[in-house]
């Protein structure tokens, strides 16, 4: 090319000249040649093909238009060759049914591959431009209709598998090799097929089979064994699903053993007598009842049926608990029995019921109800730190201290009148402190903590302010006795505690006659504390004392006798005396007589303790009784504690006074209350502020509309709120 400037030259491809003629048989040949290949395949002789020149006759033929009557060909020598594998499958006999379809499945596959691998050309060509189905695809719908859908087979085959899936249900062993292969091949035909031929009715002959089962189980079986039976049935399944059965099945047939054995029978399984879910709760079955939370979970409302049957359960049992005579004489075993139920359940939900919330929510609620139906708990609970407090933790390590507060924290959160509560603890701590018998101070610390925590500064700031008088008066003594301690040489000791009026519960100050010795050293004390601190009055409080007195008897034998103050009135008079009468006691000392009764109960009729003799000799005590030292009392220790015969529980007056306390102690608070609202609201119709007074004050005690009106009346004629002049139920704040 030496012209560079010469113009490009434009190509053109030319036809041929002389028109080229196909053989008119070619067609035909070729298709013979290609039909004879693929009967010798189906016939297993294909390892004397040339695969190369079938490939290139199929392309061959595709090329010159004779796709149509190439894939015609094939679908009609297919199912020529599928009609000929039915019949060899049908003439099966029993057991070997299922093998000869497998195997011929097998080869079908094979015969496939190869038919798939000549056909290459026209699968990738003709038949997406003719939207037809693909080679393999092909052979499987062939297969489908000729083979599985063939009116001998499709329902002995149904028939042969849902016949070994029985067997296997009563014990026998199958091949399951064989079952996943058939399934499998059930599934490679495509969804529609394993459904419809397998699986629904494989579902409707399981639903049988169980809701027949579950009869005859329900009938013959208790409620945990029942139970075992159901367990194992749906694992049994879900094992089945994995081996042989599509995954997708396993949701489905495990609702069918669901709804056919547990859901079905959900109420008669619970309430199964002598074994139900109440008995598994009486006896402990964790297992049982895990069991039963584990179905139950599966089916709807299950979970929901167990947790109305436990709620009602305890309910039942708790109000039995609360109300039962035998149990309210012994408030420390009340408590007991109350925190014993509570383990009991919890550890039940742990166990059981894989700490569900919604549980315990139920366990909170059940025992609230029935806590509250005895207007004596809060007394009862705080009985029972009392014991605690004073010898039941005795020993006892701080972690376990520390269990039993909480515990008793639990309860007490249950509690609608805390403030009822508070008011007979400090009673309690009270005594404890001042009698000097509490187990522990860092535990009595650690209970108020846990108070403060619970209810605020309030709650606890006056029991802090016990703690603090103990140690301000331990101070008090070292004074006196550094300034008085020389003068009062070898006579009585004293001790002191000078207690806040504020902070201590108040008691109505009953003087009595104190021996002469004591009351000429309680006058030096009082000057000493009025001149160290100005503007103060001080009021003995006898009636909570105590006092250590030595005494000699009959025959010479010492001891030491620790009594209450009022005790020690009592004994000092027969120093002078050798029989007095109760009323010359009574006389004498002026104490009240039914703190007398007891005294003197206490003094005469407790064996082993009984220093003086009462003539006549009863359990009681009359106006007409005498007392006579008792000269023949011993005992095995020097130190002898004498008790004052107490009733434990409050008698009836004084829980009157009690409660009476309490009630007045609520009108501020309610006031306080309103008074908070109202200013926040400004106006607000009646009912809406028993609601919100009643909301802001249930951590302390659920108050009681009748005494919240009393209370807005109150406010109205102190000229707080105001009525609406227009809707009388209306209030308006007036600042």
């Amino acid at each position: 090319m030496s012209n560079n400037n010469q113009k490009k030259r434009n190509f053109q491809i030319e036809a041929f000249k002389h028109k080229v003629v196909v053989d008119p048989k070619y067609a035909d040949k070729t298709w013979k040649i290609l039909e004879h290949a693929i009967h010798e395949i189906y016939n297993h002789n294909a390892s004397g093909l040339s695969f190369e020149e079938l490939y290139r006759n199929a392309y061959n033929m595709v090329l010159h238009k004779f796709g149509e009557k190439l894939y015609s060909g094939l679908v009609s020598t297919m199912t020529f060759h599928l009609k000929e594998i039915s019949k060899s499958i049908e003439a099966s006999q029993g057991g070997l049914f299922l093998e000869e379809l497998n195997r011929k499945w097998t080869d079908h596959n094979k015969a496939l591959q190869m038919i798939r691998d000549i056909l290459m050309y026209m699968d990738r060509t003709f038949i997406p431009g003719t939207h037809k189905t693909p080679v393999h695809e092909l052979g499987l719908n062939l297969w489908r209709d000729n083979i599985i859908h063939s009116s001998k087979i499709q329902t002995r085959l149904l028939n042969t598998l849902l016949e070994l899936v029985l067997r296997e249900r009563t014990g026998e062993v199958i091949d399951r090799g064989l079952m996943r292969s058939i399934i499998k091949m059930l599934m490679d035909l495509g969804p529609s097929v394993y459904q419809e031929d397998f699986e629904k009715p494989f579902l409707e002959v399981s639903a049988d089979f169980y809701r027949v089962e579950s009869q005859k189980f329900i009938v013959c079986c208790d409620c945990g064994d029942y139970l075992k039976k159901a367990e194992r049935r749906l694992n049994e399944e879900i094992e089945r699903v994995s081996h042989y059965l599509d995954a997708k099945s396993e949701v489905k047939i495990t609702n069918v053993v669901e709804q056919e054995m547990i859901a079905n029978h959900m109420l008669r399984l619970v309430h199964m007598e002598n074994s139900g879910l109440v008995n598994m709760l009486l006896d402990d079955k964790y297992e049982d009842l895990g069991r039963m939370y584990n179905l139950f979970h599966r089916v709807p409302n299950g979970l929901l049926t167990i947790r109305d049957v436990m709620t009602t359960h305890l309910r039942e049992t708790g109000k039995q608990l609360v109300t039962d005579p035998e149990k309210l004489k012994d408030p420390v075993e009340f408590v007991q029995c109350l925190l014993d139920q509570k383990d009991k359940y919890d550890k039940i939900i742990t166990m059981a019921f894989n700490n569900d919330k919604t549980f315990q929510n139920a366990l909170n609620s059940s025992f609230e109800f029935f806590i509250n139906l005895n207007g004596r708990s809060p007394e009862f609970i705080s009985l029972f730190v009392d014991d605690k407090l004073r010898k039941g933790l005795k020993g006892v390590s701080e972690e376990d201290v520390e269990i039993v507060l909480d515990k008793v924290m639990m309860l007490f959160r249950y509690l609608q009148e805390k403030d009822v509560y508070e008011k007979y603890y400090k009673q309690h701590l009270a005594k404890r402190l001042l009698s000097g018998k509490t187990v522990s101070d860092d535990a009595e610390r650690s209970l108020i903590v846990k108070l403060k925590t619970e209810c605020g500064y309030q709650f606890t700031s006056k029991l802090e302010g016990m703690f603090t008088d103990m140690k301000t008066s331990q101070d008090t003594m070292h004074g006196f006795y550094a300034a008085h301690g020389s003068e009062l040489g070898d006579g009585p000791t004293l001790v002191v505690q000078v207690l806040t009026t504020g902070s201590w519960p108040t008691q109505t100050s009953v003087t009595c006659n104190l021996p002469s010795e004591m009351s000429a050293l309680c006058e030096k004390f009082r000057s000493y504390y009025l001149g160290t601190h100005t503007g103060r009055r001080l009021s003995w409080q006898t009636n909570m004392g105590t006092a250590d007195l030595k005494a000699t008897f009959g025959k010479g034998q010492k001891h030491e006798l620790n009594v209450s103050t009022y005790q020690m009135c009592v004994l000092m008079l027969f120093n002078n005396s050798e029989r007095l009468s109760y009323k010359e006691i009574e006389q004498a000392t002026e104490i009240p007589s039914s703190d007398l009764k007891r005294c003197l109960q206490s003094l005469a009729c407790v064996k082993g303790k009984n220093v003086l003799r009462k003539e006549p000799m009863s359990k009681d005590i009359a106006e007409d009784d005498a007392f006579l030292v008792n000269d023949k009392f011993s005992s095995k220790f020097y130190k002898v504690k004498i008790g004052t015969v107490v009733a434990q529980k409050e008698s009836e007056p004084e829980k009157q006074e009690t409660r009476q306390r309490v009630e007045e102690d609520r009108k501020p608070q309610i006031e306080a209350a309103i008074v908070r609202i109202m200013k926040s609201r400004r106006v607000l119709d009646h009912n809406n502020i028993i609601a919100e007074v009643t909301k802001q004050l249930q951590s302390r005690f659920l108050a009681n509309p009748s005494e919240i009106k009393k209370r807005i009346e109150s406010l109205i004629e102190r000229d707080f709120l105001e009525r609406d002049n227009a809707d009388r139920r209306m209030y308006r704040y007036l600042a």
